[in-house]
């Protein structure tokens, strides 16, 4: 990735892959970018062109993801928080703005909820919320129990349903297909199921999840994965976070309009 270096941190469970920016700027805000469920840090590639010269940026690809393999899949959301602040730490990130989209917006909500404070300020990304309060108990049943589903589908009809139902444009779909083919049929089916397992599991932890710092949800308007618009409406309506629907986008809104994401990061972030 241009201008960034890659880096390890090791753990217990495997390496974690991430990429910082190689010249650190002193007075420029953080972006810490964290993708969802699957995929890896190239999910942001829009992102990083566009404010590789304006911020200080930070990517990984989560535990068991991307080029952070091979790596346990025993994890928690908590330890995936732990293992992102022990990377902050170390690469001295000071007032992180975390930018999460799906899987990535559940990391930085338990990141705030383990370490009040430290953020300054968090964006959502075709995410939804963590608290106990917007789930059923039959969604969270089905949350743990996906294994079976997975398995069920031929491997390029999941690849389809994983590229073409996430996006609307043919980038996104392309980069979503892309990130998926690095992985094995099965290799697949057990790290979505577990990752919609230990989402369950935090949720029904019925930890706070307040979000004490500024925040914005931004949601494609053609988001078919889950409940997510429902989760976002309620979400902003509980809480008053403010949210920008992203026209014309899906699941991976910052694939499919990255023009319009990036400039709803830039003016929050002049606005802190």
């Amino acid at each position: 990735m241009l201008g960034l270096q890659k880096k390890h941190l090791t753990t217990d469970s495997g390496s974690i892959a991430y990429w910082v920016s190689a010249d650190v700027e002193p007075g420029r805000p953080w972006l810490v970018f964290l993708p969802g469920l699957t995929a890896d840090h190239r999910l942001f590639d829009k992102q990083v062109d566009h404010f590789a010269s304006k911020a200080n940026l930070l990517f990984w690809d989560p535990p068991s993801h991307g080029q952070s393999r091979p790596f346990r899949l025993i994890w928690t959301m908590s330890d995936l928080a732990r293992w992102l602040h022990e990377i902050l730490e170390a690469e001295r990130v000071e007032n992180p703005i975390l930018i999460g989209q799906s899987m990535g917006g559940y990391t930085a909500q338990v990141y705030m909820e383990l370490f009040p404070g430290e953020a300054a300020g968090f964006i959502s990304i075709d995410s939804c919320p963590l608290k106990r309060r917007y789930y059923n108990a039959a969604e969270l049943f089905l949350l743990k129990h996906t294994k079976l589903m997975y398995l069920s589908f031929p491997w390029e009809t999941l690849i389809s349903i994983g590229s073409q139902g996430n996006t609307t444009t043919e980038y996104g779909c392309k980069l979503m297909e892309t990130m998926m083919r690095d992985y094995e049929k099965h290799e697949y089916c057990e790290l979505a199921a577990h990752g919609m397992r230990v989402l369950a599991d935090a949720v029904e932890s019925k930890a706070a999840f307040d979000i004490a710092c500024p925040a914005l949800l931004l949601c494609g308007t053609q988001d078919k994965a889950g409940s997510a618009k429902r989760y976002n409406k309620a979400w902003t309506k509980v809480s008053g976070i403010p949210l920008v629907w992203i026209e014309d986008a899906g699941h991976n809104s910052n694939t499919d309009r990255p023009d319009i994401v990036n400039a709803a990061i830039e003016e929050f972030v002049a606005g802190l």
